[in-house]
């Protein structure tokens, strides 16, 4: 029976038995608690803790659910999978046990002519909580079931709660026989192996409090109102149905499977013992299926790659497929193979993956790409390390797993995996801290910023008196009174002329930087003195600091003033804020709704606009962004800003935008309504032809999946605009050429400058390749092993090196024989060695020889024993850098 079938069977079933059928949640869970749904109940929990009154009675699901605790785990096992379908029936103080018992039994024993799964009744084997007698009359009462296959249980598996006070009850488990085959007779109480959990059902009838454990709590009572919430594992009901070895052999996961083998050319076998030659390939494929098939629905639910909850997931999820690829033997792309291949298996029970399969894949291989560019520039450099590592006899430092996440972007979790793969422990502790210690240098980086690394209690203690008012939406200047002076950290009484303070006012029209939209600017004055506000800041909630210079006069700290923000550099800023949600808003009308905020900036004339994505944008993409962008702009579409409360901006679709945190009450500003609906904090042009233009200057990765946009806007566009209309001008004066012709005659110019470098590259290797016939005479015997050592000079870069080394090491032939050749690039010495087979087996390792003549040139350097390269800075290093590996070849 196929999972479409038994998922259809499952709803159909309860339908009939009264239930409500309700579709499945998204995969992205709605509690804050929560990053994914991870049981079928999730949804329901409002109506099952009382939260909340249900629509109905009784109701039946098929919910897609993701765990990934047991990450590690799958496809070592039968049961472990990290996505799954859980069927799931409820009642809402409605039936309880017995029907719930009743209702179980029927479906899986009633045949499947007559629509039930066909279950022999003698291989259903039940456990019940070891105090609920009820529940074991119950069952042999209703099913036939004989006392001997129904087992007690404690509650650490047969009762459920939250884990807080509130509702629980006891549960009782259907288990099903596989046979003797599986392992050992007795029940679920001997063998979880042979005897597979399938359904779960939850008698939710106490309250409880005093919770101090998930076994120890407080029984206070019964709840008013009792409820059923039961689960049927799919995926664990196919194996069975579907006479297959686990859950992975399944019809929506089996396929990819079969995918995987034939991409790399291993046959799957099935098998499950370690002792089998054939398991750990097994597994690796088991792995592909189940993150493929999981990194498929999660994207279809509107996860993105990032580096932070559910992008990380399910970028773990889609790097551990790629890894078991490449450690089956397949090292090109291969989720162009694999993920329409687990979406023709899915596609019957959830269309959506078919219908919006050319943004799903989009995605996923964007991910792929940029990872295999990844692991090719750190998997050499780890290796190396492991190298060293296990030659030495230590674990892998947690500075070289630090230096592999920072440098190279590689996986932390990819380093542990690899490192165990290869025998060796990754000083975890130890990468760890360097974590840490790169966390506080960035936050004490962005504390300097934001409160000048001042003693916060003086901040505090002005707090105290009140938040600071911001009036600056309403008016851009006005009369207020000094709060306090802060210098070096503490409160002063005054301040004289040239002295750099931070001030706070009670009320202040300046706005603080936040949101992306930089501070502003101004003048703060009074009676005697002239103050310049140069930033603005909020080193803690609710309090504005201006940080500014006293230009005239002095200021006490109780001053009446009156502060004036520069109009037009707020008018500037004001025009690339609602540049920026224009810019957002025209990225998903092109791009879609998964082209979300992950950053922005915005400043006078300027703005910055960070995105998910996971490619970068042809230029005819960029054209229309820009084209869609200025169209906004000449609409004269109004800007509206609402105060309301925050579930009803979301309940209106208003975007709650990356990194951002609201508090109840939100400020809502709409571009032609809801063209353009944004939670924000900042300050806006009041209609949008204000902004005047809006001119795209490029685009770039941020980091993977992210992309960014960059763009002037208003005088500051038109002087771009104009700046390039000069540089044609002055181009087409200069090659004397149309400006229509311009980018021919351009073009035309650089294959002939290209041309010249080709055929000047040639000649270098040509005369690098007649010294190297000379060379060869040159060779100094250093204890056995023939050694050529040679100054290159000045070289193209380190390909000629290379060329160089490999040519002389062939021309010195099979005796034991070391090339060391080094020259300068761009003004930077490079070295490059080379060892031959009988050097190697006289103990001269090209790497080592390189981390040593490369200390000397003040750089570093690495490779294998056969050819290794390094670098340095000091170019008057290099004779001294060459004198040193001759003689560390000849002391070895």
């Amino acid at each position: 029976m196929k999972s479409q079938e038994i998922t259809k069977r499952w709803v159909d079933f309860f339908v009939n038995k009264g239930h409500t059928a309700v579709p499945s949640a998204s995969l992205v869970s709605s509690d804050p608690s929560l990053l994914f749904t991870v049981a079928g109940m999730v949804p329901f929990i409002p109506y099952l803790t009382a939260r909340e009154e249900p629509p109905y009675s009784r109701a039946t699901s098929v919910q897609k659910c993701i765990r990934t605790g047991d990450i590690e785990e799958v496809g070592k096992t039968a049961r472990h999978g990290t996505f799954f379908q859980m069927c799931g029936n409820f009642s809402f103080g409605d039936y309880f046990k017995e029907d719930a018992i009743k209702f179980a039994f029927e479906l899986l024993t009633t045949s499947v002519d007559d629509g039930g799964y066909g279950l022999p009744a003698e291989r259903l084997w039940v456990t019940v909580y070891e105090e609920d007698d009820e529940a074991k009359e119950l069952w042999l009462k209703n099913t036939g079931i004989p006392a001997e296959r129904i087992q007690r249980m404690g509650k650490a598996d047969n009762y459920w709660s939250t884990g807080q006070p509130g509702p629980a009850g006891p549960c009782s488990e259907i288990y099903y026989d596989r046979g003797p085959a599986y392992g050992i007779e007795g029940g679920p109480l001997a063998d979880e192996t042979r005897y597979i959990e399938i359904w779960n059902l939850v008698f939710m009838q106490y309250q409880i409090e005093n919770v101090r454990s998930k076994v120890d709590f407080d029984i206070v009572g019964e709840l008013p109102q009792k409820n059923i919430d039961t689960g049927l594992g799919m995926e664990r009901l196919a194996m069975i149905l579907q006479g297959v070895e686990n859950m992975y052999e399944t019809d929506q996961v089996r396929p990819v499977i079969d995918k995987a083998a034939e991409l790399s050319g291993r046959e799957y076998t099935s098998a499950e013992s370690p002792e089998d030659p054939h398991h750990t390939d097994d597994v690796r494929m088991r792995v592909v299926g189940d993150h493929i098939r999981s990194a498929l629905m999660l994207i279809a639910d509107g996860v993105a790659p990032s580096n932070e909850g559910r992008g990380y997931v399910l970028r773990r999820l889609i790097r551990r497929a790629v890894r078991a690829m490449r450690l089956l033997g397949v090292e090109k792309a291969c989720l162009p193979d694999l993920l329409p291949a687990s979406r023709d298996a899915m596609k019957g029970v959830y269309p959506v993956v078919e219908t919006d399969f050319a943004r799903i894949s989009r995605i996923a291989y964007a991910e792929e790409k940029a990872f295999l560019r990844t692991i090719a520039s750190g998997t050499a450099r780890l290796e190396d390390a492991v190298a060293e590592s296990k030659a030495a006899g230590v674990p892998l430092s947690g500075a070289d797993a630090f230096a592999l996440h920072d440098t190279y972007g590689f996986p932390i979790d990819l380093t542990f995996e690899m490192a165990e793969e290869a025998g060796l422990k990754v000083d975890e502790a130890g990468f760890r801290a360097l974590m840490l210690e790169q966390r506080q240098r960035a936050q004490a980086d962005a504390k300097g910023k934001k409160g000048g690394h001042a003693d916060l209690s003086a901040y505090q203690e002005l707090l105290g008196k009140g938040e600071t008012v911001f009036t600056g939406y309403d008016e851009l200047e006005g009369e207020s009174k000094v709060r306090g002076i802060v210098s070096g950290g503490r409160a002063i009484a005054h301040a004289s002329t040239g002295d750099e303070i931070e001030l706070v006012l009670n009320e202040t029209p300046f706005y603080a930087e936040a949101g992306g939209q930089s501070a502003d600017t101004g003048l703060i004055t009074g009676d005697g003195f002239v103050v310049e506000v140069l930033d603005v800041q909020r080193p803690i909630k609710g309090l504005s600091v201006h940080k500014a210079i006293v230009r005239e006069g002095e200021i006490a700290s109780d001053a009446l003033v009156r502060a004036a923000v520069d109009r037009e550099r707020r008018h500037a800023a004001e025009q690339a804020h609602t540049g920026t949600h224009i810019v957002h808003a025209a990225l998903h009308q092109i791009l879609g709704p998964e082209a979300t905020q992950r950053g922005s900036y915005n400043k006078a004339g300027y703005l910055r606009f960070d995105f998910a994505w996971g490619e970068g944008l042809s230029t005819a993409t960029r054209s229309e962004i820009e084209e869609v962008s200025n169209i906004a702009i000449r609409n004269n579409f109004r800007v509206d800003t609402k105060v309301m409360g925050l579930a009803e901006a979301k309940a209106l679709g208003a975007m709650a935008l990356f990194g951002e945190n609201y508090g109840n009450e939100v400020r809502v500003v709409e571009i032609d309504g809801a063209w353009s609906r944004e939670l924000c904090g900042g300050t806006h042009v009041s209609n949008t032809s204000l902004i005047g233009s809006l001119s795209l200057l490029g685009e770039q990765s941020v980091g993977s999946g992210n992309r960014r946009v960059e763009a002037f806007v208003g005088l500051d566009a038109f002087r771009h605009l104009a700046a390039e209309r000069a540089l044609v001008s002055e181009l087409t004066e200069l090659l004397k050429v149309p400006s229509g012709q311009l980018a021919d005659r351009i073009s035309s110019t650089l294959n002939k400058l290209k041309a010249t470098e080709k055929e000047l590259d040639r000649l270098r290797k040509e005369q690098l390749a007649a010294a190297a016939a000379n060379l060869v005479g040159t060779a100094k015997d250093a204890a056995g092993v023939r050694v050529v050592a040679h100054d290159a000079g000045q070289v193209g870069g380190a390909d000629d090196l290379r060329n160089l080394a490999l040519d002389l090491r062939n021309r010195l032939g099979s005796e034991a024989s070391t090339v060391a050749v080094a020259g300068v690039s761009n003004d930077r010495p490079v070295i490059l060695i080379a060892t031959n087979e009988a050097a190697r087996e006289a103990g001269v390792k090209a790497g080592v020889l390189v981390r040593l003549a490369a200390g000397i040139l003040g750089g570093g350097g690495g490779g294998k024993d056969d050819v290794a390269q390094g670098g340095g800075t000091d170019a008057g290093k290099v004779s001294e850098a060459l004198t040193a590996v001759v003689d560390a070849i000849a002391k070895r």
